[in-house]
């Protein structure tokens, strides 16, 4: 992967940053996969469930706690790993993501499954639930970075769980947006403001917007998460584990040596 300065560039809308993000997920879901699908557990029979490069997985982390017979919502799905793997846990599980070509990957995974998992279209800044449908939800690496008003998206969540109900993410940590998408030393050189909440977009010949990520801060997660009037009960930063030798993108094991590459917020919803 090649390095990628962020560009200073305005703010991007909701409109916008949902209309590029779906169109380049369903353009790269096919690579993404290839690269992928094997660490995400898209080719597990029932999936699998990681938080994020570092391989911390779900089944031994019980960020979510038992699930078995909760009504669950996977927001920002992608193929569904996560959500498959729910399911076999005995949750009553819904994927949602705002790509089709994401979506597709998740059906074709399902076949090699015992019960598919219901899979929904559409953006996280508007869910398509009533209110307090879900005992739990969760987005590993989903939606979270890719909405421009991530703040709604909480109050969105906030508003489809049920009283007492947990809500867990994993995201980029805050602290990366410093550097370049480097794996290599050229990755532990700060080139930007963590303070800068200008977004990272690409842009095709035409001048379209075709890929944008959103920056915030810890303390602004921190912010819109109580925005919501949820409770933050923990922030989970994996430490790259010693026998993991991969790259994935700007992770490595030197970077990862360094500095977290992804921050887990661990919330509940109060009864």
């Amino acid at each position: 992967m090649t390095s990628r300065p962020p560009r200073v560039l305005g703010e991007i809308d909701s409109a916008v940053s949902e209309r590029a993000n779906r169109t380049w997920w369903d353009g790269e879901a096919d690579e993404y996969h290839e690269e992928h699908g094997h660490f995400i557990g898209g080719d597990t029979p029932g999936g699998e469930f990681v938080w994020g490069p570092e391989r911390y997985r779900e089944s031994e982390a019980r960020l979510l706690g038992d699930v078995a017979g909760r009504d669950v919502l996977e927001v920002g799905c992608g193929s569904a790993p996560c959500a498959r793997w729910l399911k076999t846990q005995g949750a009553n599980v819904i994927g949602l993501d705002v790509s089709i070509g994401m979506l597709r990957h998740g059906l074709e995974s399902m076949q090699r499954d015992d019960a598919p998992v219901p899979l929904v279209q559409a953006g996280a800044e508007h869910l398509p639930f009533a209110d307090e449908s879900f005992d739990k939800a969760c987005s590993s690496f989903g939606a979270v970075p890719f909405v421009a008003d991530s703040a709604r998206m909480m109050r969105e969540v906030a508003r489809v769980l049920r009283p007492g109900g947990r809500w867990v993410f994993a995201t980029n940590h805050p602290i990366r947006w410093m550097f370049l998408d480097d794996p290599g030393p050229e990755g532990l050189v700060v080139r930007m403001s963590y303070f800068s909440r200008t977004p990272y977009s690409e842009t095709g010949d035409d001048g379209e917007v075709t890929y944008v990520e959103h920056h915030r801060t810890i303390g602004d997660r921190v912010r819109e998460i109580v925005a919501a009037g949820l409770l933050l009960e923990d922030i989970v930063e994996p430490e790259w584990p010693d026998d993991l030798e991969d790259e994935w993108g700007q992770w490595s094991p030197l970077r990862g040596s360094y500095f977290p590459g992804t921050a887990i917020f661990v919330c509940r919803k109060p009864e």
